[in-house]
């Protein structure tokens, strides 16, 4: 017996309520982290406000439209993302910015492709996914491992075209996403396990080569992204050059403690000590002015707003649903460990924005359209009282 409910009934209130307190708290941290930069203090909180209206439009477009229609764009939508990195990197209209070419020129805008690559990827390898559980006869180890491979093979094109950028943090988030969406297929640990060997194999090859052949070594790993890795091995050692930004933010942080410094008081967030405090060191403005208190608040609501995604994606009883929703957990948990993780030192920098808190348009777009792809499934997702959609049909 199916319970009926209108889309509005099933929509998620929860889910908005915590996605509008991550707006509120991104307009304060905003306002107060780029005052310095400008001389109208409301300048990117403005342009901040009009990003989160047109990514409400975006949601909203994007929930109207059945998910399930979603498969018949999956190739097309991969290949226009595939296309868009292959611009970037080999055509004029790449931009070359602060030693890495991720941005393209379209006159009067510059978008950001890596960012809506995610998104192309996570509908591509949520439909193959799809397709392969329903056309798998039975599960074994040979099965399984065909699913890794697929899933790699549409997985490796964009992460080598955006590390090549090069842009480590994006690169990450396209593993993440790939992680995620193979832990929810199913396949066996074993290969999930050995998955994970190879990339502790991988780190551990490149600090042999950085060891003892530093010229291969460079070719892998980008100067400025060394220069990084050494300022977050020893931020004090390099307080003067690579680890400046980081000493300087965990300082803020600290100096926050319990309550913090209070709304426009921080010294380091007030000083202009931190470059890009108002993107990607948006929390050292949360830790120094609103303290312990403030950040907790923040990473609880952020624990509550993926929680209802994980509940979403269990009570989805539609596979291709599922993976979607998978998907966007990985890309946006990733997202927040990093970009925490690295203003108080457990992370190298990468340049990874704070999901909804980060001042910026390409990355809130993003993260946009994952919510409404997001709310898209629970609302179309069939509750059963007694039996689920399998059974029921």
């Amino acid at each position: 017996m199916e319970e009926r409910k209108t889309g509005f009934q099933q929509l998620d209130y929860t889910l908005l309520f915590l996605l509008f307190l991550l707006m509120c708290i991104s307009l304060l941290a905003i306002y107060s982290g780029s005052g310095q930069y400008s001389v109208d203090p409301t300048y990117y909180v403005k342009r901040q406000i009009l990003w989160f209206i047109v990514g409400i439009v975006v949601m909203v477009g994007v929930m109207l439209i059945d998910y399930d229609m979603f498969k018949n764009f999956s190739i097309p939508l991969y290949g226009i993302g595939i296309t868009l990195l292959l611009l970037v990197a080999f055509s004029p209209l790449g931009v070359f910015r602060n030693g890495s070419q991720r941005w393209l020129n379209l006159g009067p805008a510059e978008i950001q492709p890596s960012e809506f690559m995610k998104i192309f990827l996570i509908i591509a390898l949520a439909h193959l996914l799809y397709r392969i559980t329903a056309n798998r006869a039975h599960k074994d180890l040979r099965s399984d491992l065909i699913v890794v491979a697929k899933v790699i093979a549409v997985g490796l094109p964009p992460f080598f075209l955006i590390l090549r950028q090069p842009d480590l943090g994006t690169a990450l988030v396209i593993a993440s996403i790939m992680a995620t969406m193979l832990l929810m297929s199913g396949v066996a640990w074993r290969i999930l396990a050995f998955l994970a060997f190879g990339a502790v194999g991988g780190i551990m090859s490149l600090v042999w080569l950085h060891n003892h052949n530093f010229e291969l070594f460079s070719k892998i790993i980008a100067s400025h992204q060394l220069d990084r890795i050494y300022g977050w091995l020893d931020p004090y050692e390099h307080q003067g050059s690579f680890g400046y930004q980081l000493v300087n933010a965990m300082r803020g942080i600290g100096a926050g403690q319990l309550q913090g410094s209070g709304f426009m008081q921080g010294v380091q967030t007030q000083s202009d000590r931190i470059p890009e405090i108002h993107t990607d060191f948006i929390f050292t403005v949360i830790g120094e002015e609103f303290g312990f208190i403030g950040a907790t608040i923040l990473i609880v609501t952020y624990f509550l707003l993926f929680y209802r995604m994980i509940i979403i994606a269990l009570t989805c009883n539609n596979l291709f649903g599922t993976y979607l929703v998978s998907g966007v957990i990985g890309l946006l948990v990733f997202q927040v460990f990093q970009n925490i993780a690295m203003t108080i030192g457990l992370m190298p920098i990468t340049g990874l924005a704070l999901p909804f808190i980060s001042y910026g348009g390409s990355a809130l777009l993003t993260n946009m359209l994952a919510m409404g792809i997001i709310l898209n499934v629970n609302i179309r997702t069939r509750h059963y009282m007694f039996e689920t959609e399998e059974t029921a049909m």
